[in-house]
This record gives structure tokens, C-alpha cells and sequence, in this order.
């Protein structure tokens, strides 16, 4: 049984990532910023499903938050195996000649600043036990671009890429590993965060799988990477996109 943090862990990505967790018995922190009902109703299925849950506010990109959801989850929960760097935000469609200073800081202090913090953190935590697994949830747009769309969010994805490939060669000699993940149109509330809620069915008929793909099938792929069937897997950046 393992013990994982997951950062918006309330709605989407996460919130499949902590059911499946919880159907293997695993116990789950659940981060939420915003969202406590989301995130109470995510730990009750983990719970009902044999797993252990508790919910953790605090804002990714703000360190004082960070620091005390991590030290949270293990109080509640015991010392961490792994950590799941999900949250993320988009904002609404648009070319970057319209898009304000102010949408950009808050994408790359929730994607980029955020997610070092968490990562940072993960390290801290894990590197000593000589054990454990960091996914970092990036996307398909670090490479695809998002133009006239999320160019601000697809570089904030790079970033995560960037991360696992320099983070996995730092942790690796201590035994922990670090991949990342990248997620094509999944049929997720973030589509319609940044203003196009049927985007991923939309678009989805285009990958070669000709569909949209469903939260579930990335939370097996962060399940996988969590577990110890990846024991040797590190420095990896899984596409999981329908072959978009």
C-alpha cells in the first residue's frame, strides 16, 4: 500500500488519479485551493472505494501553503511514496498579442512556480528515504504550442518537461524517481475554465484515435508511474494523447 499526495486532486485528472488510487487500497492527500466540496466528495469515493483520504487546502504557488500540505499530509497520513504534481490553470482562448501581463504571471506562478514548489517539496521529503515517485502532470501542448489559443499555458507545460528530464538525474542516485505525463484532449472541466467547454469532444475526432480522451485512462498511466511496476522507468515523458 502506498501513501500519495495529489496536488487539484479535487475535479479531473486528479480526481480519477485519487479513485484509482483509493481501489488499490492506497491512502490519498487531496490538494484544493478553491473547491473544498469537490474535494470532500473526491475523499469520500476514495474512502468508500478501500482507500484513506483527507483534504488539503492550499494554493500551489503560494510556499507557506505548500510547506504546511505537505507536512499535513504526512501527519495525517504517515511518510509520503509519491506525489502527483497535477494542479494547473488555463485561461480563456486568445493569441498572446491580447493576452494581459496579469493572465500571464498567475499561469506561470500556478504551472511553473507551483509546480517547482511541489516538486521541491516532493524532493525533500522522499530523497532521504531513498524511495519514491514525482509525477509531474504536463501536456501535449509543450509541444504542439496551443497557438492563438494557450501559448502562455503550453510554455508552462515545456517548463514541467524541462523539470522531469533535470529532476529525475538529481534524484535518481538517491532512489527516487521523477517522470511526467502528457495528457492530449481530455474531456475535463479545464476546457471550459478557459472558456470552450466542449473543446476536448470538439477537437478529439481529429487525434488518430478519432475521440477525446477520458480522465481515467491518464490516472492509470500516473498509477502506473506511482507504483512499483515502473521501478525502473525515470527521466520519461509519457504522451498519452491518442496519438495527437
Amino acid at each position: 500500500m502506498k501513501t500519495i499526495l495529489i496536488t487539484g486532486g479535487g475535479r479531473g485528472i486528479g480526481k480519477a488519479t485519487a479513485l484509482l488510487a483509493g481501489s488499490r487500497g492506497w491512502s490519498v492527500g487531496i490538494n484544493y485551493v478553491g473547491n473544498e466540496a469537490a474535494a470532500r466528495e473526491t475523499a469520500d469515493v476514495v474512502r468508500a472505494a478501500g482507500g484513506r483520504a483527507v483534504t488539503l487546502r492550499g494554493d500551489v504557488a503560494v510556499e507557506a501553503d505548500v510547506v504546511t500540505m505537505f507536512e499535513a499530509a504526512e501527519q495525517q497520513l504517515g511518510p509520503l511514496d509519491g506525489v502527483v504534481v497535477n494542479a494547473g490553470i488555463v485561461a480563456p482562448s486568445c493569441p498572446l498579442t491580447e493576452m494581459s501581463a496579469e493572465r500571464m504571471r498567475r499561469v506561470f506562478e500556478v504551472n511553473v512556480f507551483g509546480a517547482y514548489l511541489c516538486a521541491r517539496e516532493s524532493a525533500r521529503r522522499l530523497a532521504p528515504r531513498g524511495a519514491g515517485s514525482i509525477v509531474l502532470m504536463s501536456s501535449a501542448a509543450a509541444r504542439l504550442g496551443s497557438p492563438f489559443e494557450y501559448v502562455d499555458y503550453a510554455g508552462s507545460k515545456a517548463a514541467l518537461d524541462t523539470l522531469t528530464v533535470g529532476l529525475s538525474k538529481e534524484l535518481g542516485p538517491q532512489g527516487v524517481r521523477v517522470n511526467a505525463i502528457r495528457p492530449g484532449l481530455i474531456d475535463t472541466e479545464i476546457h471550459a475554465s478557459g472558456g470552450q467547454p466542449g473543446r476536448a469532444q470538439r477537437l478529439g475526432v481529429n487525434a488518430p484515435l478519432g475521440r477525446a480522451g477520458r480522465a481515467e485512462e491518464v490516472a492509470e498511466a500516473a498509477v502506473w508511474l506511482l507504483s512499483d511496476a515502473a521501478s525502473y522507468t525515470t527521466g520519461a515523458i509519457l504522451d498519452v494523447s491518442g496519438g495527437r
